[in-house]
């Protein structure tokens, strides 16, 4: 009960920073998906052994987090749930490319544990950038701006409804779990037939009250357009933001800078 009241208060608090009033939760929606998406595409376009040239990848969502006026604390304790999963996806790399491509004074690194490490790199790149944009600008602004952009609209309504969705599960969830918890005691209740039984209930329950949701909503005058509190144009600041970061990124990928810069220092050095 506990886990899933707290999980659903955890999306509450990632949306509710989009009401903050910084000068990257002014700019136009459409400038900081446009960004974040030419971002997404450098980074995983890098190949498997280019473990360098994603780390200057990393000012970008340090400069949104800065300017943004976001918890650092709380954006690493969300991607720290999703490395797991970079490590199950690259855990046996190392097994089957054992070729040595590196060489750290005596010890060898083979391509399989570089490549293992790239995975891992890019899967935190991709979520904090991905959590970034959604902290500044909000779900329904994101939604809003796909549509702007080019989106159907069907599309980005389900696409805003499947994140709402994930409230109203959790609700009927927490609800469920904290029910099963008063009515039950020891092990009695905690099997997989319970549990069965939960699922389908679940999803009659969430089926139901999004019924009762939408039909609220379409006393309400919803006709599928986006009513954001926060009335953004397109303007100069917005062009400069998408160029800037755009050819930084493009930079970045077409030229090895982390290489050079440590062939620079290294020469200072000597």
């Amino acid at each position: 009960m506990a886990g899933i009241d707290g999980t659903l208060l955890d999306f509450k608090n990632l949306d509710l920073l989009a009401d903050g009033d910084t000068a990257i939760h002014r700019l136009d929606p459409r400038a900081k998906v446009l960004a974040t998406l030419i971002f997404v595409i450098c980074v995983v376009s890098c190949g498997k052994y280019e473990l360098s040239a994603l780390f200057p990848f990393f000012l970008f969502p340090v400069f949104m987090i800065t300017l943004g006026n976001i918890p650092a604390l709380y954006l690493a304790k969300k991607i720290a749930v999703i490395i797991p999963f970079a490590v199950v996806v690259g855990m046996f790399n190392p097994l089957f490319d054992r070729q040595v491509l590196l060489h750290v004074g005596a010890l060898g690194i083979t391509g399989g544990w570089i490549s293992f490490a790239s995975i891992v790199v890019r899967a935190i790149l991709t979520v904090s950038s991905a959590l970034v944009l959604v902290a500044v600008t909000g779900f329904p602004g994101i939604c809003a701006a796909l549509e702007r952009l080019g989106m159907p609209q069907p599309f980005a309504v389900q696409l805003l409804f499947l994140y709402r969705y994930i409230f109203v599960l959790a609700e009927e969830g927490g609800q469920m779990a904290r029910a099963r918890e008063l009515r039950t005691f020891g092990t009695r209740g905690r099997g997989i037939r319970a549990y069965e039984s939960i699922i389908g209930h679940l999803l009659l329950r969430t089926w139901m009250r999004a019924e009762r949701i939408h039909m609220a909503m379409l006393a309400r005058g919803f006709s599928g357009a986006f009513h954001t509190r926060r009335h953004s144009c397109f303007g100069l600041r917005e062009m400069v933001f998408i160029l800037g970061w755009g050819l930084f990124f493009i930079t970045v990928r077409l030229v090895p800078v982390a290489h050079l810069l440590g062939t620079f220092v290294t020469e200072i050095r000597l």
